[in-house]
C-alpha cells in the first residue's frame, strides 16, 4: 500500500487507497452495491467485489444454520413479529440472501462483514443486531460443529506478526487513514479509547468530560504530578501528555503512527508545552531511560501476542525505583482469545490487522513473568459501549464530511459496522475495558 500524503491540522486531502486490503489479484469489472449511486472498487476491495467460489454444500449448511438463528433470536424480517405495545425489536433485512448465505459459508464472519461492506443486507438497528448476536455466540454453531473451526475459518496471515516493520504497517494501516477522518467521530480531545461517565444513562454527558476523567484517573493511579518524568507507550493524538504536562510532568510519549506524531507535536507546540513534552515516532521495544510513571492506553491490543513479553518487559525496565505503571487494555474472555489468536477474524483483516485483544489470564500471566505486581484492576466495560455509541452517531451523521474525505461507500460500511460491532462487543458483556495498575514484583 502507497503511503498517504502527510495530513496537515485543517487540510484535507484524498486518501490514496481508502483502507488496507490485502494485495490480490484485481477483477476488471466493479460490482454495483445497494446504494445506486456507487459501485465497489475492485482495487480496493477485491474480496468485496467479487464473490467467493461457490460451494454448494458449505452455502446449504450456513444457510440452514445462520437462518435458524436469526429466526431464533427474532432477527430476520420480514418474519419478526412485532407486538404493537412492546418496542420494535432490531431486525435484519437481508437484499440479497443467496450472496449472504455464500459469503458466509465460504468465509465465516469475514464474509457475514463483506456482506454487509457490499450493501447485501442492511438493519434498521445494527448495534441491536449485533449485540443480541453476540450475546449468544457460544450457542448458534452446534457443538460438533465447533470442534472443527480450525477447517472452516482461515489462520492470520503471517504478514501481519508485529515485527518491528510489521508493527509500523499495522499501526500506518488504520492510525494513518487521515487525522481529518478521526476528527468526524471523536470529541475534540481526539482521544480514540474508552470515556469514564460519571453516571448512566450518558446520553447527556459531554464526551470531552469523560474523557479527561479517564485520562486523569490513570493519571492520579501512576501518581503523576509536578515533574514527575512520565513514559506514555501510544500516543493518540497527545491528549494524555497534555494533560500531564499540565500537572508539571515531563513527558515522553512515543508512537508509531506519522499522522499522530505531527498532529500531536502541533498541538503541544499550540499549548506552549513543548519543553515538557516530547513526541518521539518510536517502537516500543526501542523506548530509554527510566521514568517515575509508564501509562499505556489501549495500546497492547495492538501488540500481538507473540510479542506480550517484550511489551512487558519494555514497562518493567522503563520503572524507576518505586515507579508505577498505569495500563488500560480491552479484554475478552480466555477461550474466545485462544480461539481468536488463531483466526483470520473480519476485524483483524479490515480494521486492525495484527491485533489481539488480550484475557485477564494473559494479562496477568505476562505481566507476572516480566516482574510486575498487580495493584489494582477496575473494570468498566458498559462505559465503552456508551463511547462508541457516540462515536457511531457521530459518524453516521457526518457521512457526508466523510465522503468528502475521499472515502467511499463501502468504507464508510465498513466503518459504521467495525464501530457498531465494538459496541456490541462490550453491550453483550463478551469484552470489557479495565485500568491495571502494576509496580515492580518478584519475577516467577
Amino acid at each position: 500500500m502507497n503511503r498517504p500524503s502527510p495530513v496537515s491540522p485543517g487540510r484535507t486531502r484524498v486518501p490514496e487507497r481508502a483502507a488496507f486490503v490485502p494485495a490480490q489479484p484485481r477483477p476488471a469489472a466493479t460490482v454495483r452495491v445497494t446504494e445506486p449511486t456507487d459501485a465497489v472498487d475492485a482495487g480496493r476491495w477485491p474480496d468485496v467485489a467479487r464473490l467467493p467460489k461457490a460451494r454448494p454444500g458449505r452455502t446449504a449448511l450456513a444457510r440452514h444454520l445462520v437462518r435458524r438463528a436469526l429466526k431464533e433470536l427474532s432477527l430476520l424480517a420480514p418474519d419478526v413479529v412485532v407486538d404493537s405495545d412492546a418496542p420494535s425489536p432490531p431486525r435484519l433485512t437481508l437484499h440479497d440472501p443467496d450472496a449472504f448465505y455464500r459469503r458466509i459459508g465460504s468465509d465465516g464472519l469475514i464474509g457475514f462483514g463483506e456482506s454487509y461492506m457490499a450493501g447485501e443486507w442492511d438493519s434498521d438497528d445494527l448495534p441491536g443486531v449485533l449485540t443480541r448476536l453476540a450475546a449468544h455466540v457460544d450457542d448458534l454453531v452446534p457443538a460438533p460443529l465447533r470442534r472443527l473451526r480450525s477447517l472452516w475459518v482461515a489462520s492470520r496471515p503471517a504478514a501481519d506478526l508485529n515485527t518491528p516493520d510489521g508493527a509500523r504497517q499495522n499501526v500506518h494501516r488504520h492510525y494513518d487513514l487521515s487525522n481529518e477522518l478521526f476528527a468526524t467521530f471523536l470529541d475534540p480531545s481526539l482521544t480514540y479509547s474508552s470515556a469514564l461517565f460519571p453516571a448512566f444513562p450518558a446520553r447527556f454527558a459531554s464526551l470531552t468530560d469523560a474523557q479527561h476523567r479517564k485520562i486523569d484517573r490513570l493519571l492520579d493511579l501512576a501518581r503523576v504530578g509536578a515533574d514527575t518524568r512520565l513514559l506514555e507507550i501510544g500516543t493518540g493524538w497527545g491528549e494524555l501528555a497534555l494533560r500531564a504536562a499540565a500537572r508539571g510532568a515531563r513527558v515522553t510519549t512515543l508512537t508509531l503512527s506519522h499522522e499522530q506524531a505531527n498532529l500531536a507535536r502541533a498541538r503541544v507546540r499550540a499549548a506552549g508545552l513543548a519543553d515538557r513534552i516530547d513526541v518521539r515516532l518510536c517502537d516500543y521495544r526501542d523506548a530509554e531511560g527510566h521514568y517515575d510513571a509508564v501509562v499505556s492506553v489501549e495500546m497492547i491490543e495492538a501488540v500481538g501476542a507473540e510479542y506480550w513479553p517484550s511489551y512487558f518487559r519494555t514497562l518493567h525496565d522503563a520503572l524507576a525505583p518505586g515507579g508505577r505503571i498505569a495500563l488500560q487494555s480491552i479484554t475478552m474472555g480466555h477461550r474466545q482469545m485462544l480461539h481468536t489468536a488463531a483466526t483470520h477474524t473480519w476485524i483483524s483483516k479490515y480494521v486492525f490487522p495484527g491485533g489481539l485483544i488480550p484475557s485477564r489470564e494473559a494479562l496477568d500471566e505476562h505481566s507476572a513473568a516480566a516482574g510486575l505486581r498487580t495493584v489494582a484492576d477496575n473494570g468498566y466495560g458498559p462505559h465503552y459501549a456508551e463511547t462508541l455509541r457516540l462515536w457511531r452517531e457521530r459518524f453516521t451523521a457526518r457521512r457526508d464530511d466523510v465522503a468528502a474525505l475521499g472515502f467511499d461507500t463501502v468504507f464508510r460500511r465498513m466503518w459504521e459496522l467495525y464501530l457498531a460491532y465494538s459496541e456490541a462487543g462490550f453491550r453483550s458483556g463478551y469484552l470489557d475495558v479495565r485500568q491495571i495498575l502494576l509496580t515492580e514484583g518478584t519475577p516467577r
